[in-house]
């Protein structure tokens, strides 16, 4: 029972990406969570490519103080920013499985408040 809270996680990963679906128009804003950072990409399914990706373990944002919460922040600001200058404004979010709150609540407002529409 171990990897209960894992198994937990996939189902509700499994159900939310039937849905899920990023395009050219609309990428995936996907979101992984580590125990110590957090990493961010914006996807195409169509052809499966990464077209933006940011973390906090880049040095600009490892080298800050704060929480892991306010590095959150900090990294979705920093992955609109990035995916404005790639020409992107509209995503489709996908937490992953993860429980919308703590570090990727703190990423996804942050993101809306960079620009980006999801």
């Amino acid at each position: 029972m171990a990897n209960n809270k894992e198994f937990r996680r996939n189902r509700i990963k499994h159900r939310v990406r039937k849905v899920v679906i990023g395009s050219t128009d609309r990428p995936r804003l996907s979101v992984f969570r580590s125990n110590r950072d957090i990493y961010v990409q914006l996807i195409d399914d169509k052809v499966g490519h990464t077209l933006v990706s940011c973390s906090s373990a880049v040095p600009e944002i490892r080298d800050q103080e704060g929480t892991k919460i306010e590095k959150s922040a900090m990294v979705g600001k920093l992955v609109a920013q990035k995916a404005q200058e790639a020409g992107i404004s509209k995503v489709v979010f996908d937490r992953n499985g993860y429980l919308y709150h703590g570090r990727v609540k703190s990423l996804a407002e942050a993101a809306r408040e960079g620009g980006l529409i999801f």
